[in-house]
């Protein structure tokens, strides 16, 4: 029976939830992820937690932050002067919005507050300084 390395191909059903059970993601109902093992295609503690797995194992991984998107960084929240937004953009808290950095990369954000003059962003994966649980199943290796 193959067991799931760095460089196999691995397929896998997956629910992800926060640690009070809130459900942010999943594979249910859908074709499975699949991803190659060691390329940091997927966060560490997945990765992590899908080697030395056989075809129809199940485990449960619990993730710290630093395994997976990071601490929040008080550095990625920043203001932003509102007539620097563009004419068909009215920012409302909640609203993601994408902004260009200075090499043309595409950097997620989201309101956060709206001043008379600034708009709060924040750059922060939104599940950045969270702990996650990961229900995953090997379904394929190649």
């Amino acid at each position: 029976m193959a067991t799931a390395q760095k460089g196999n191909k691995v397929k896998v059903h997956y629910t992800g939830k926060l640690t009070d059970g809130t459900v942010f993601d999943s594979s249910a109902g859908k074709q499975p992820l699949e991803f190659t093992l060691g390329e940091g295609m997927m966060i560490r503690g997945f990765e992590k937690a899908v080697e030395g797995l056989n075809i129809g194992d199940k485990t449960i991984a619990q993730l710290k932050p630093e395994e997976a998107y990071g601490d929040r960084r008080e550095n990625l929240v920043f203001d932003f002067p509102k007539e620097k937004f563009p004419e068909d953009i009215n920012p409302e808290v909640g609203m993601q919005l994408s902004m260009s950095q200075q090499d043309g990369r595409q950097v997620p954000v989201v309101v956060t507050e709206v001043e008379e003059k600034s708009v709060k962003l924040d750059a922060n994966h939104p599940l950045a300084g969270k702990e996650l649980v990961f229900e995953i199943e090997m379904v394929g290796i190649e």
